[in-house]
């Protein structure tokens, strides 16, 4: 079953109905959809699909020829092999000039632009002269996204300005992963999102059918499970060094934050792990955070940006002899069960980042910046922290006159109270003066006590509960 992607889709086929030559760049992640997402726009279209093959040019330009000839001739056991790539292209030119609609699929292009470095100039040339007058929809779809954005969409590649339109496909909102699972309650589906990162194949892997507990310990707390060895196999298909990447993963998982602390808890050189490290950004799997106000390069600090990298690194190898000897079900509700809702702390303000950008009719003003703060109290002499500022759209966004979204995020089994809103407003001090204007939101997994209730009645804050995140 297709669940989601209904605006790209929409896209996909608002360009295939121009009628006329395309060339559409689809990317992202491992496992986030891509192919899922071709697979339903084409269900219904003439199609060539050409999975190319992590493999050399003879063996991609089999694959090459025995797409073609599926596409010529359905369920014919053996097909041909064009002499070369050439002769295959004009066979796709060929195919393009007589039909009055053909989708050609390129899946994995990453793979055949390395097979054969001519390929991405040979397609330049097809798609400036033999495809031009066609009505060829072509699709280049990878998953190295560094790959696609230097040598694909960067103004180096040949195949640069030939793009018709460009789609970056991320793992789904908290909402869209709630509808897999529309059945369970919304703590369950903030959980399921906690676990998942919203990644379609990780959903369908994790496979809840009862309770969460039940899928992770089948699903994921298992040697014989997919999503056991899913990061290792990640890191092993995307990268060189897989050893390395994951001593910076796990430093960072264990609570390191600064760029130096994460470098020597890996083990490494400082100026290496950097380089290391600035991968695994592209890759999405960890993010450089900077405070939202008063930009520093001095504040910057590491964390683990996919929920899934998150939570196998923050349950797997600490209970790693449990599982492998098969008795984590015996310690399953003391090693993880109760750690669940610290876990989805940070998850939790990423849910509620989301819901403020999702829901921009609701908010006092247009948002130009969203994200974290920190910095020093004056006072307290302690370092302190708040889990959303948003700043307003503004031209003369200065000291003066600055307006402000200020959010709390508690994912608690208690009511909270108004000392929450006293605490928000004294470190939105620090940053704010006089003529600035703060708008406070609190979100709270399990409501508020009657006092916050009041205040919010006054005017003073917003209170948002997990209900309110999930009502659509």
């Amino acid at each position: 079953m297709f669940l989601c992607r209904d605006q790209e889709l929409k896209k996909l086929s608002r360009r295939y109905q121009k009628n006329g030559l395309e060339c559409i760049v689809i990317y992202g992640r491992r496992r986030v959809g891509k192919t899922a997402l071709i697979n339903e726009f084409t269900k219904d279209k003439p199609t060539i699909y050409f999975p190319a093959l992590n493999s050399n040019a003879q063996g991609n330009l089999q694959a090459l020829s025995k797409a073609i000839h599926a596409y010529l001739h359905p369920g014919a056991e053996e097909a041909p092999v064009y002499g070369s790539f050439d002769a295959a292209f004009s066979e796709i030119s060929r195919i393009a000039h007589e039909s009055e609609r053909v989708v050609f699929v390129i899946d994995e292009f990453p793979f055949l632009a390395k097979a054969d470095e001519s390929i991405p100039s040979r397609l330049q040339h097809l798609i400036d002269h033999d495809w031009a007058d066609t009505k060829l929809f072509l699709i280049l779809c990878g998953s190295s996204m560094s790959f696609m954005e230097k040598e694909v969409l960067s103004e180096k590649s040949p195949l640069f300005g030939r793009r018709t339109a460009q789609f970056r496909i991320e793992p789904l909102s908290y909402l869209d992963t709630a509808r897999f699972h529309p059945e369970l309650s919304d703590q369950d589906n903030a959980l399921i999102y906690g676990i998942t990162g919203g990644v379609p194949h990780y959903i369908n892997k994790l496979d809840v059918t009862s309770t969460i507990k039940d899928a992770l310990l089948e699903n994921l707390f298992d040697t014989s499970a997919y999503l056991f060895e899913e990061p290792e196999n990640l890191l092993k298909q995307e990268l060189r060094e897989p050893a390395l990447y994951n001593a910076i993963i796990t430093a960072i998982a264990n609570g390191a934050s600064r760029q130096v602390e994460i470098a020597d808890k890996a083990g490494m050189d400082r100026t290496a792990c950097l380089k290391y490290m600035k991968v695994l950004q592209e890759l999405g799997i960890i993010k450089k955070i900077e405070p939202v106000v008063d930009k520093s390069q001095k504040k910057v600090f590491y964390r683990i940006a996919d929920h899934f990298f998150g939570f196998w690194y923050r349950f797997v190898p600490g209970n790693m002899m449990a599982i492998s000897s098969g008795n984590v079900q015996k310690t399953y509700d003391a090693a993880v069960g109760s750690y669940l809702s610290n876990y989805m702390g940070l998850v939790f303000e990423d849910i509620c980042t989301q819901y403020l950008l999702m829901h921009p009719d609701l908010l006092p003003f247009p948002i130009s910046d969203i994200g974290e703060w920190w910095g020093a109290h004056p006072v307290k002499k302690k370092e302190i922290q708040l889990d959303i500022v948003a700043l307003a759209a503004k031209a003369d966004n200065t000291r003066t006159g600055r307006q402000f979204i200020i959010g709390s995020c508690k994912y608690k089994n208690e009511l909270i109270g108004t000392d929450e809103l006293d605490l928000i407003r004294d470190y939105a001090s620090v940053f704010t003066n006089g003529n600035d204007t703060c708008t406070y939101y609190i979100f709270s997994k399990s409501g508020f006590t009657k006092g916050l209730k009041e205040a919010e009645a006054a005017g003073e804050v917003k209170l948002i509960t997990l209900s309110d995140l999930y009502a659509e």
